[in-house]
């Protein structure tokens, strides 16, 4: 039985960077809690940088907006 390669050559491009690498200052809305939304798991947890794809730069960015949404409450600290 033959086993495929599945995706080990491919390189995971972050949803935030552009072709000409990643934009300098980094910044993440935390008003946009929709966007947010998608970067946690239905527990109210962060998604690490290999789940969510995102750059080092970016997942830092992702942390603080998320952590600024939950404290003005537009994000909740717990899932449903």
């Amino acid at each position: 039985m033959v086993r495929k390669k599945l995706g080990r050559n491919r390189k995971n491009r972050c949803r935030f960077c552009t072709k000409e690498g990643c934009p300098r200052p980094v910044f993440i809305d935390y008003k946009d809690y929709v966007g947010l939304k998608k970067l946690t798991t239905s527990q109210g947890k962060m998604f690490s940088r290999k789940r969510s794809g995102t750059c080092a730069a970016f997942q830092r960015a992702i942390s603080t907006a998320i952590k600024r949404a939950r404290f003005m409450a537009l994000l909740p600290y717990v899932g449903e």
